[in-house]
C-alpha cells in the first residue's frame, strides 16, 4: 500500500486524527462500577470544549460515536454539533462491549446497522467508517462492513503490550472470574504487536471484490508501542522531557519508514481527575483538564512538524487504489 500522497498546499504527507467518543458510563462498565446502566454523561463539558480547541488549530477529525449515547435524547444535541462543525462521524458499535468479536455475524449487524441508524438520525452523517470498542475486531466483522458499504475499519492496535494494560485494568477492578473470560481479549494479544502498522487491505475469502481497507492504529513502526495522547499523558507525570523524547522518537522513525500516522484521541485525554472524579481509577486522571490542555498543544505542534492532518476518510481517500471513498 502506498504512502499518502502530500495535499497540494503542503509539502508535508497528510496523517489523520480521530477520536473515540467514549462515555463516561462505559469506562465504568468496562472497569466494573455500578452506576453505568444509568449511562452517566460528561458531553456537555467536553463536547463544546474539544470542538473549539479543533477549531483554534482549525482541525477536522473524525469522530467514532457510540450507538447507545447517540439513541438518548439527552446527547443529541451535543452529538449534532460534530456534523455541524464540519467533522466526520464513525460508528464505534452500539453496546461499545470489549467482547463484541465473541458475538456471531447477524448480532454484529444489528449493532452495526442500530448504530448506523441513530448516527444517521442525529448526525445527518452515515459513517462509512468503524473501529471496535476496546480494538476488537473478527472476520464476521468485515464481512458485514463490507455487505453495509463501509470503506475503512480501523480496529486494529498492533503493539505488544496490548495484555499489560489488560493486566491493569484487572488489578484495579473487582471483576468475576467470568468478567474477566469476556474480557480476555481487552486491548489485544502478544500476537497484534506482528500486525503492519501501514494501512492496508483486508482479503477475505467471501468474493474477488471482498475488501477492506484496514486503517491501524499508529504505533512506533519497530518497537510497535503506542504514542498516541494517552500513553504521552502517562509519561509526562514522570517527566516532560522524557514525554517529548519518546515522541521525538516516534515521528521520526515514522517518517524514517514512510509511515503516515493515524494518531488516536480520547475524551479523558483533555478532561482531568479534577472534572470526573468517578474516572479517577484511569491512569493520567491525576492531571487537571488544564494541565492535559498545555500537553496536548505541545504534542501537537510537534505532530504538525511533520504531517498535515485531515479526517479518516480524507486519509483512506488517499490511500484507496484509484483514491476513491464513495463518499
Amino acid at each position: 500500500m502506498r504512502s499518502a500522497p502530500p495535499t497540494s498546499n503542503d509539502t508535508k504527507p497528510l496523517a489523520s486524527i480521530s477520536l473515540d467518543l467514549d462515555n463516561q458510563w462505559s469506562y465504568m462498565e468496562i472497569h466494573g462500577d455500578s452506576g453505568w446502566e444509568k449511562f452517566p454523561s460528561y458531553f456537555e463539558i467536553f463536547i463544546p470544549k474539544v470542538l473549539d480547541i479543533l477549531d483554534r488549530f482549525n482541525l477536522k477529525i473524525t469522530f467514532f460515536v457510540v450507538g447507545q449515547d447517540a439513541a438518548l435524547d439527552k446527547n443529541r444535541e451535543m452529538l449534532s454539533l460534530l456534523t455541524a462543525r464540519g467533522h466526520e462521524v464513525g460508528n464505534h458499535s452500539f453496546s461499545h462491549e470489549p467482547w463484541f468479536h465473541l458475538y456471531p455475524k447477524e448480532h454484529i449487524r444489528q449493532e452495526i446497522l442500530k448504530t448506523e441508524e441513530h448516527i444517521v438520525r442525529v448526525t445527518g452523517q452515515k459513517p462509512i467508517g468503524f473501529r471496535g470498542p476496546g480494538y476488537s475486531w473478527s472476520s464476521e466483522l468485515f464481512e458485514v462492513l463490507i455487505e453495509n458499504g463501509y470503506v475503512y475499519d480501523a480496529s486494529t492496535l498492533p503493539t505488544y503490550i496490548g495484555p499489560i494494560a489488560r493486566m491493569y485494568y484487572f488489578r484495579t477492578s473487582n471483576f468475576t472470574r467470568e468478567e474477566k473470560d469476556r474480557r480476555n481479549r481487552l486491548f489485544g494479544s502478544f500476537r497484534d504487536g506482528l500486525r503492519p502498522v501501514k494501512p492496508f487491505c483486508w482479503n477475505l475469502h467471501s468474493g474477488a471484490d471482498a475488501k477492506l481497507l484496514e486503517i491501524p492504529i499508529t504505533t512506533i513502526p519497530i518497537l510497535k508501542t503506542p504514542f498516541h495522547l494517552s500513553y504521552l499523558l502517562y509519561l509526562s507525570r514522570f517527566s516532560l522531557n522524557l514525554m517529548s523524547l519518546y515522541l521525538t522518537t516516534a515521528l521520526n522513525l515514522c517518517r524514517l519508514t514512510g509511515t503516515t500516522p493515524s494518531y488516536l484521541l480520547h475524551p479523558l485525554d483533555f478532561l482531568g481527575g479534577d472534572q470526573i472524579p468517578e474516572l479517577a481509577f484511569f491512569p493520567g486522571m491525576d492531571l487537571s483538564g488544564k494541565q492535559k490542555m498545555e500537553i496536548f498543544e505541545r504534542v501537537l505542534k510537534e505532530l504538525e512538524k511533520h504531517f498535515t492532518f485531515g479526517n479518516m476518510s480524507l486519509y483512506a481517500k488517499s490511500v484507496l487504489p484509484g483514491g476513491d471513498t464513495n463518499s
